[in-house]
């Protein structure tokens, strides 16, 4: 019951998201110290960022490697269900002196594409994350990987590079706490099964072929936020998923999502680099990225709500009409509803509305026309910019343009011009006229003298 309502608030957060314009968030400020080097906290129903701490510095991700993994496989494999791979020597020699998380895959073990998603979501396996690049590239891992960078350059991301499938350490091997959102954001649009998939405690899986098939195996998640029976003091119950990462040179990492049921808010939460070791390297038991995403969730329920900074029907503002009949402004309305995260003792008076708009628009103009836009800001923060349009249509009228014509006609500089021109050559005209008129009456005179 609780899995079908966490799938239909989800459901239904997407389809709201999508009725308005989103902006972005202003970042505010925390009242509470973080464990982790970079965090970033998204709110899923607008999209926008509203609390963030080094977001685009690079950090070694560990196994939220993962997300990355299970969407390029979904890219690649369009019947998960009915994808049976056998795992390969290659898998066992990959892990050669590795370590990492394993879900007990044993090569020659043929599993289903599903089956190894849920084992390498749910346990983070790295055996099942080499089996299927492995399957999906053919044995060649380097050039899964480069489907990796190639998605992620797809997706947005510009601080990513993935040297391999599982996180483990390497140095050319990382991400950005943004970045890290954008996948996981990505994921869950393009996947109905992520959630489901990466919120599970528990996944028992038998092999459906090889030595041991039929052969039940249960696997558990390292997930402290979502499994109460594992550390009752980090267990948070609106959280679901998504993905825990721990190595030496990453420190503990957590990407998780919260929906409280009671606002029908969500956010996405990216946590990286609690400390592990302290300065004289003995091991930190106290799960940082933990605290840090339960404390930012707790404080963005408390204090945020989405609140409508612009709605279509409002005037925004009205700019001189020309060429109308009996009419010389347009009103100008928001494209669309445009809503946000703010304190919830905030007004929307507060929120500042800076024009872009010209001095006068020509008639005809039509209802939904594009005439200019209004960017709207918060505590020096921008939010968002959103098209204005016109809020109805208006004909022209061809008696005031073509008068309109004529005025611009015999005003503009050529017609004065050329008119100046023409008066010089008629008053020229009339001088030499006169001049020869005169000179033709002085002619007149000499010549009636002389008859004399």
């Amino acid at each position: 019951m609780k899995k079908k309502l966490v799938s239909f608030l989800m459901v239904l957060l997407l389809v709201l998201s999508s009725c308005f314009i989103p902006a972005q968030a202003a970042t505010f400020t925390i009242d509470f110290d973080l464990h982790c080097a970079a965090v970033e906290l998204v709110n899923l129903d607008t999209g926008a960022v509203v609390f963030s701490k080094n977001p685009d510095e690079r950090r070694e991700p560990a196994s939220l490697t993962k997300i990355m993994t299970y969407i390029v496989v979904c890219d690649a494999v369009k019947d998960p269900d009915n994808t049976v791979v056998t795992v390969s020597q290659n898998v066992e020699d990959a892990l050669l002196g590795t370590g990492g998380s394993l879900s007990g895959l044993k090569v020659g073990d043929q599993l289903t594409v599903t089956q190894l998603l849920n084992c390498m979501m749910v346990a983070s396996g790295n055996d099942a994350a080499l089996a299927l690049a492995d399957y999906v590239c053919q044995g060649d891992l380097n050039a899964f990987a480069e489907k990796m960078n190639q998605k992620a350059q797809e997706i947005g991301c510009t601080g990513t590079h993935f040297n391999n499938v599982h996180g483990l350490h390497d140095e050319n091997h990382y991400t950005t706490a943004h970045d890290l959102s954008l996948m996981t954001q990505y994921a869950m649009n393009h996947s109905s099964r992520f959630i489901e998939t990466s919120n599970q405690t528990r996944y028992r899986y038998e092999p459906v072929g090889g030595p041991e098939a039929g052969v039940s195996r249960l696997l558990t998640t390292p997930n402290r936020l979502i499994d109460k029976n594992l550390d009752p003091q980090y267990y948070y119950s609106y959280a679901q998923g998504i993905k825990t990462g721990f190595t030496d040179q990453a420190g503990y990492c957590i990407a998780s999502i919260a929906v409280n049921p009671n606002s029908g808010y969500s956010y996405l939460c990216i946590a990286l680099g609690a400390p592990s070791v302290d300065e004289n390297g003995k091991k930190i038991t106290t799960r940082g990225e933990c605290i840090d995403s339960v404390n930012l969730y707790k404080w963005a329920f408390s204090n945020l709500a989405i609140q409508t900074i612009a709605s279509k029907e409002d005037a925004a503002t009205e700019i001189a009409l020309e060429y109308a009949w009996n009419k010389d402004t347009l009103l100008l309305t928001p494209e669309d509803d445009c809503r946000t995260i703010l304190p919830k003792d905030i007004s929307p008076s507060s929120i500042l509305a800076t024009l872009n708009v010209p001095d006068s628009v020509e008639a005809p103009v039509k209802k939904g026309d594009v005439i200019g836009t209004v960017t709207y800001s918060y505590a020096d923060q921008e939010l968002t910019t959103v098209n204005l349009v016109a809020a109805e249509s208006v004909e022209r009228s061809e008696l005031l343009k073509s008068a309109a014509t004529v005025r611009d006609v015999i005003t503009s500089g050529w017609f004065l011009a050329i008119a100046a021109v023409i008066a010089v050559l008629v008053a020229a005209y009339l001088v030499l006229a006169l001049v020869y008129n005169r000179k033709k009456k002085k002619l007149r005179k000499v010549k009636k003298y002389k008859d004399l």
